[in-house]
């Protein structure tokens, strides 16, 4: 066995869940599989990354970079435990661990990418919030599998939550919460509230993570910052003309310039893309292993004992090309426009379900597949029903979520047989 692990780690989050498959995967080798033989995984394939999914087929969705994640984060772990002085043959970071937290850490992303996460988060103020990472959660330990979720082992599950601050503690704040309810799952994996609720709500108790945790997150920060910029100059957002523009008009250091003028020369040459692949090794390369600080959690296990350490240099690129994506992408007016068409959607389905299924009270129009139906029915408060409605409309893809919009609103669209 594998000594960075222990029984505390491998624990289900559910005892009662029934006991794990006696076969000769790993219990992180089944949680990694679950995840990928769940439709919420094949439904990424129809979700927005960056652009809308579906409308040419070369940009990235939000399927295949959480196989690009996966890759990038099994990679840091492989290049660790052969360059780490604290890890070995017998005791290393579990790959496979880490690769079921990159696989599933846009599970609970609805449909249209960001935009739709802000749509339905004001939809549902009143009733919880909606926060992409919290509905993860939801998924993994809740709903994905039925009632227990996929009952995920507690290394797991502790791996995937990149935030632990709860909305009712900033309510002001627009993301990087979960819901109120979900300091179970928080208790669980921290064996008891007392200690992480003492680090005080945002920045400083979401940055308390296990080490998986922390892979995953510079895994997907390795991902998007430099794939978003091959997308954006595949979809002629990010041009020389744009990008000499933008560093004329931005202060940017000495460094900054230097990598804007390696990518300048890529695009002029037509070898962007092959540029951006060799920096992924940079970036994997980036991140090494050190000793934590003794915590709360270093006595209990091997994941609170090392943090990931990310080089300054590479850090700083990596913030320059997020910089570049967001002036000269998702600020541009064609993705402003994509965001209010997503605000438009989700809200009206959001505002015809809650209408249906709430404010009218009895005898509700039936407007969802059996399985929705049967769980607004076994809801016991409005505010439930709310999450339920939530939960439908955010695993949705793009162009579900679209065509059943237009069945709705639309009256020269659609056919009775699309109920069928």
């Amino acid at each position: 066995m594998n000594q960075f692990y222990n029984q505390f780690d491998i624990a289900p989050r559910y005892e009662n869940g029934g006991p794990r498959p006696d076969d000769y995967r790993t219990p992180f080798q089944i949680d990694r599989d679950r995840i990928i033989y769940t439709s919420a995984f094949r439904k990424l394939q129809s979700k927005t990354q960056v652009f809308l999914s579906g409308e040419y087929d070369f940009y990235r969705t939000r399927l295949t970079h959480s196989l690009e994640v996966a890759q990038i984060g099994r990679s840091i772990c492989n290049r660790i435990k052969s360059t780490s002085e604290h890890l070995n043959k017998d005791h290393f970071i579990d790959p496979d661990l880490v690769e079921a937290s990159c696989l599933s850490h846009d599970l609970g992303h609805p449909p249209f990418g960001h935009a739709g996460e802000r749509a339905l988060h004001q939809m549902m103020l009143k009733a919880g919030g909606f926060e992409g990472n919290a509905q993860t959660l939801r998924l993994l330990a809740e709903t994905i599998y039925g009632q227990s979720g996929m009952n995920p082992t507690r290394a797991f599950l502790d791996s995937t939550l990149k935030y632990k601050t709860l909305l009712s503690e900033r309510p002001d704040s627009p993301n990087h919460f979960i819901y109120d309810y979900q300091s179970a799952h928080l208790d669980f994996v921290f064996d008891g509230l007392e200690d992480i609720i003492k680090f005080s709500p945002g920045k400083k108790r979401n940055s308390f993570k296990s080490v998986e945790c922390q892979i995953m997150d510079w895994a997907d920060d390795t991902a998007y910052s430099l794939n978003d910029i091959v997308d954006g100059n595949n979809a002629g957002f990010i041009n020389l003309e744009r990008l000499e523009s933008w560093a004329e008009n931005n202060e940017i250091s000495k460094e900054d310039a230097k990598h804007i003028e390696t990518i300048c020369r890529s695009i002029k040459r037509k070898r962007l893309e092959p540029l951006m692949g060799r920096k992924v090794g940079d970036f994997i390369a980036a991140a090494t292993l050190i000793e934590s600080n003794q915590n709360f959690m270093s006595s209990k296990t091997s994941r609170y004992r090392y943090n990931i350490q990310v080089e300054e240099e590479i850090s700083a690129e990596s913030k320059l090309y997020k910089k570049i994506a967001l002036d000269l992408v998702f600020k541009s007016p064609q993705l402003q426009q994509l965001d209010h068409k997503a605000s438009r959607i989700l809200g009206e389905l959001f505002e015809i379900l809650s209408n249906n299924y709430i404010t009218k009270g009895t005898k509700p129009l039936l407007l969802l597949g059996s399985d929705g139906e049967n769980s607004i029915k076994r809801a016991q408060s409005d505010q439930d029903k709310s999450r339920i409605i939530s939960d439908i409309i955010s695993e949705m893809t793009d162009r579900l979520a679209v065509r059943t919009y237009r069945r709705l609103i639309d009256p020269n669209f659609g056919s009775i047989m699309d109920l069928v």
